[in-house]
C-alpha cells in the first residue's frame, strides 16, 4: 500500500512539474518582476552606449544571464550577447530579440536617470541617449528571462535570449547588427524554429499592442546616381551636356515609378532623393552631379518592379539627354521587409488578444520605417509587435517621436511587453506537441 501511494505522488508531481504554468502564476511572476524590469530599464537608458560600442551594456546583461544559471555566449557580431535556456525536455526553439543600442542624441528630458554620456561616432565626439527605446527592450526581455527561468522545470524545448548590437546602424567602416548575427550562426545550434521581437511605441498608449500579418515595416534600398555629362560656360548652354536639368527630369520621373507603376492600393511605397550634388559656380555647367536616395517597400513584387524600373528611367533620361548615367543599387547596405510570417501571426493572434485583452490588441497599419529584425525573419519565421509607452494622459498628436531629443515612454508599458515575449513563448512551446 505504501509502495502504491509513493508511486501515486511521484506521477503526481511529475504532472505537476511538467504541466503548463498557469496564467495566474504567470501573472504573478510578472508582477514581482515589473520592480526589476523599471530598474533595469533606468539603468541603461542612464549609460546608454552607441552601435558597435555597447561594451558595458553586454558586460551587464552577461553578468544577469550567468546569474540565471543559462549558456551564455559573447561577443556576437561584436558585442551582442546570447542566452540558451535549456529544459532538458525535447521541443522546438524559439529565440526572443533585443536591440541594444543607443543613438547620438542629446537628451532634453529632466528625468533622475537622464542621460549625459558621450561618445564617438564616425571620429566626432556626441552625446548618447537611448532615443528609440532599446532600453526597455533589453529590460523586457531580461524580465522575460526571469520569468521563463523560473518556469523552466515546466517547459520544453529551448529558448534563446537574443541581445542584438547596432540596430540603428553601424558606424562607417564598420559591419553590425542582426545580418552580422545571422551570419555568425545565431539562428543555428540550436537551430530556431520561430522569433519573437518587439519595439516600444511612443504613440500607442500604454497597455495596447499593435499587430499585422504580412509586411510591417519596409525594406530600405538606398541608392546612388551619377549623371555624367560636358562641361560649360552658364552663358553658352549649348555648348554643354548638361548634368543638372538631365538630374532634374531623373528627380521627377522617379516619382512616376511609385505614382503610375506600383499597385499603391495594397501596399506603400517610397522612392526618395535626399541629397544632390553638382557644380561650384552660378555661371559654369558641370560635368556631373550625384545623387543618393533610399527605396521603401512593404512586399517583394513591388520591390523587384522598382529594382528595374529605377534604372530604365534614370538611363533612358540621360541617353535622350546626350548624357550617361551610372547607378549603384543597392548603395552600402539593404534591409529586406519586415514581415510578420501570416500563419505564425495568425497562431499567435489569440496569445496576443490573452495577454493584452481584446479590445488592446489592435490591427495596425504598415509603416514605411525599417527594422533590422527583418534579417532574422529572412531565416525563420518570426513575429514582431509594437507595444505602447504613451502615458495616457497624453494626446498622442503630442507623444515625442521616436529619435528626438523629447523621446520619453511610460515605465509602466513595458509589463506588456515582459508578458508578450513570455505568453507567445509558452504557448509556442506547448502548441508544438
Amino acid at each position: 500500500m505504501k509502495k502504491i501511494i509513493v508511486s501515486l505522488l511521484t506521477i503526481f508531481f511529475v504532472t505537476s512539474a511538467n504541466a503548463k504554468p498557469t496564467e495566474a502564476e504567470l501573472s504573478a511572476l510578472s508582477a514581482s518582476v515589473e520592480e526589476q524590469v523599471i530598474a533595469w530599464r533606468h539603468h541603461f537608458h542612464e549609460f546608454p552606449e552607441l552601435s558597435n560600442r555597447e561594451f558595458q551594456t553586454a558586460a551587464y546583461i552577461e553578468t544577469y544571464l550567468r546569474s540565471l544559471g543559462l549558456e551564455v555566449t559573447t561577443g556576437v557580431a561584436k558585442t551582442g550577447v546570447v542566452g540558451v535556456l535549456d529544459t532538458g525536455k525535447p521541443g522546438p526553439v524559439v529565440a526572443l530579440r533585443a536591440d541594444m543600442d543607443g543613438l547620438p542624441v542629446l537628451e532634453q528630458n529632466d528625468l533622475p536617470y537622464k542621460s549625459v554620456q558621450r561618445g564617438m561616432f564616425n571620429g566626432n565626439e556626441v552625446p548618447v541617449m537611448h532615443a528609440c527605446g532599446h532600453d526597455t527592450h533589453m529590460a523586457m526581455l531580461m524580465g522575460a528571462a526571469n520569468i521563463l527561468v523560473t518556469v523552466k522545470d515546466q517547459l520544453r524545448g529551448q529558448i534563446k535570449f537574443i541581445f542584438q548590437p547596432a540596430e540603428e546602424g553601424s558606424p562607417a567602416g564598420e559591419e553590425g547588427g542582426a545580418e552580422v548575427m545571422v551570419r555568425e550562426g545565431v539562428l543555428e545550434n540550436p537551430d530556431v524554429d520561430v522569433i519573437f521581437g518587439l519595439h516600444i511605441s511612443a504613440d500607442t498608449d500604454v497597455g495596447k499592442v499593435r499587430y499585422r500579418a504580412g509586411g510591417v515595416m519596409a525594406a530600405v534600398d538606398p541608392f546612388k546616381i551619377v549623371i555624367k555629362g560636358k562641361q560649360a560656360h552658364g552663358a553658352y548652354p549649348w555648348l554643354s551636356v548638361d548634368p543638372i536639368t538631365t538630374a532634374a527630369q531623373v528627380i521627377m520621373s522617379l516619382q512616376t515609378i511609385v505614382s503610375r507603376e506600383i499597385k499603391v492600393i495594397d501596399d506603400a511605397a517610397v522612392v526618395t532623393i535626399g541629397s544632390i550634388h553638382g557644380g561650384n559656380r552660378s555661371n559654369i555647367i558641370p560635368s556631373e552631379v550625384e545623387m543618393v536616395g533610399t527605396i521603401r517597400t512593404l512586399n517583394q513584387k513591388a520591390r523587384d518592379h522598382i529594382y528595374e524600373a529605377l534604372p530604365r528611367k534614370v538611363h533612358a533620361i540621360a541617353q535622350s539627354m546626350r548624357a550617361t548615367a551610372e547607378v549603384t543599387l543597392p548603395l552600402d547596405y539593404n534591409y529586406p521587409i519586415t514581415f510578420n510570417d501570416p500563419d505564425l501571426m495568425a497562431q499567435m493572434l489569440p496569445t496576443i488578444q490573452r495577454t493584452a485583452g481584446v479590445d488592446n490588441a489592435l490591427l495596425s497599419k504598415p509603416v514605411t520605417g525599417a527594422e533590422d529584425f527583418s534579417f532574422f525573419q529572412e531565416k525563420v519565421p518570426g513575429v514582431y509587435l509594437w507595444v505602447g509607452g504613451k502615458p495616457l494622459d497624453v494626446p498622442a498628436d503630442e507623444a515625442p517621436a521616436h529619435h528626438t531629443p523629447e523621446f520619453i515612454v511610460d515605465d509602466s508599458g513595458m509589463r506588456l511587453g515582459v508578458d508578450l515575449l513570455t505568453n507567445m513563448t509558452i504557448d509556442y512551446l506547448f502548441a508544438a506537441q
